[in-house]
C-alpha cells in the first residue's frame, strides 16, 4: 500500500508492524519522521534489537545484509534492519536481496528502506516486492502553494494557533524550508501564551526566537550554501546578535566535523562516529558533504580559526594582524567551510 507520510502514524497505530516499508522522496524532513514513526512503532511492538547498513564507500555490503536477514537475534526476539540508500537505487545484487527477503520475510525481521530520492525510474520489482507485504510512502517536497497549509497543520498538532497573516509571515521567513519550519514551530509552541498569534505578535515571537537562528546557520555552513551563510550572518548583525554568544555552536560543531575528518581519513566506522558524538540521523547528511569538501587537516585549521575569531570579538586580536570586525572574520571562515573554493578568504 502506498501512503503519504503524514498518513503512516495513523496506519502503524491500527495495525501490526508490517515486514517492510519503503520510505524515499526529496524532503528529508518528511522522509525522517515517516521513518522515526516506523521506529517507534517498532519499540512499542517489543522490536528491542536494530541494526543499520548504509554505503561506506561505494555501495553496501549486500552480503552482509542478506547474511543478517538470516541470522538468528542475538539479544532480541524481533529486530528491525535499516537499509539507507541515498539514491534510493539498490542496484542489481541489492534489489536481488531485497526481492529475496520479501519472497520470504524472516518472522522475526522488519526491514525499513529509507531514500532521498523517488521517480518512477526508481521503482522496480524490489520496491513493488516491498509494496506487496509493507508499504510505500512517498516524501515530495511541499509546493509553494501548500507550504501555508503544511505550517498551519503542524501548528495545530502543537497546540499553537494562528491566523493567516501569522502563518504566511512565518511562511515567508522559511522560505520553503521545511526542516526550518519544524524548528520555528517547536520554538513557537514554547514561547505562545495560548492565544491565538496574529502577524505582529508572530513577528515579535519570531524576534524572541532569533537567539536559535545560529543552528540553521550551521546547518547552511555545512550543507555548503554560501550565500545563505551571508545572508543569515546579516540578519544575526541587524537584530543584536553578539559574536561570542554564537562562537560556542560554532566551535563546537568545527571540532565535530573534525573528529569525524579523523575517523574516515583512517577509514574507521563511520556511523559508530556519528552514533558517539550524538548527531542526530537529519544532520548526517549535512556533515557528509562537508567532510567531501575539504580535507582533515583543513578542518583542524577551520577549528584554530574559530579561536581567532573570538579572541577578535572579544579584543583580544593581534592589531595589525586580524582584521578588526569580528564579523567580518566568521563571515570569511563560514563560507571557506561552506565552499572549497573561498580557502583563501582565510588568508586575506
Amino acid at each position: 500500500m502506498e501512503l503519504s507520510p503524514e498518513r503512516l502514524p495513523a496506519q502503524l497505530a491500527r495495525e501490526p508492524l508490517r515486514p517492510a516499508y519503503l520510505i524515499a522522496g526529496p524532503e528529508p524532513l518528511r522522509v525522517l519522521e515517516a521513518a522515526d514513526a516506523v521506529r517507534a512503532a517498532a519499540r512499542e511492538q517489543g522490536v528491542a534489537e536494530r541494526e543499520v547498513f548504509e554505503p561506506e564507500g561505494r555501495d553496501i555490503d549486500w552480503n552482509a545484509v542478506e547474511a543478517t536477514f538470516r541470522a538468528p537475534s542475538l539479544f532480541a526476539s524481533k529486530r528491525l534492519v535499516e537499509l539507507r540508500l541515498p539514491t534510493t537505487k539498490p542496484g542489481k545484487d541489492g534489489a536481488a536481496v531485497i526481492s529475496g527477503f520479501c519472497a520470504d520475510p524472516p518472522s522475526d525481521v522488519t526491514l525499513l528502506v529509507t531514500g532521498g530520492e523517488w521517480s518512477r525510474q526508481h521503482g522496480g520489482k524490489w520496491s513493488e516486492a516491498i509494496t506487496g507485504i509493507g508499504h510505500l510512502v512517498v516524501a515530495w517536497q511541499v509546493k509553494p502553494h501548500e507550504l501555508e497549509g503544511w505550517i498551519d497543520a503542524r501548528l495545530r498538532s502543537r497546540n499553537v494557533l494562528a491566523d493567516r497573516a501569522a502563518v504566511q509571515q512565518l511562511a515567508e521567513r522559511v522560505d520553503g524550508n521545511l526542516l526550518a519550519a519544524a524548528q520555528e514551530v517547536d520554538k513557537l509552541a514554547l514561547l505562545a501564551d495560548g492565544s491565538t498569534l496574529d502577524g505582529p505578535r508572530m513577528q515579535a515571537l519570531v524576534a524572541d526566537a532569533a537567539r536559535f537562528d545560529v543552528f540553521r546557520l550551521l546547518d547552511a555552513t555545512l550543507n555548503g550554501q554560501p550565500a545563505q551563510v551571508v545572508r543569515m550572518l546579516a540578519g544575526l548583525r541587524a537584530e543584536g546578535a553578539a559574536i561570542p554568544a554564537l562562537m560556542g555552536m560554532v566551535v563546537m560543531e568545527l571540532a565535530r566535523a573534525a573528529q569525524l575528518a579523523q575517523v574516515q581519513a583512517r577509514g574507521g566506522n563511520m556511523a559508530n562516529e556519528f552514533k558517539a558524538q550524538r548527531i542526530w540521523d537529519a544532520r548526517q547528511a549535512g556533515y557528509r558533504r562537508a567532510l567531501q569538501r575539504h580535507p582533515e587537516t583543513r578542518w583542524v585549521r577551520f577549528v584554530a580559526e574559530a579561536g581567532r575569531v573570538d579572541r577578535i570579538a572579544k579584543g583580544r586580536g593581534r592589531w595589525g594582524v586580524d582584521p578588526v570586525d569580528g564579523w567580518l572574520a566568521l563571515e570569511r571562515l563560514l563560507v571557506a567551510v561552506a565552499d572549497a573554493r573561498a580557502g583563501a578568504l582565510l588568508a586575506a
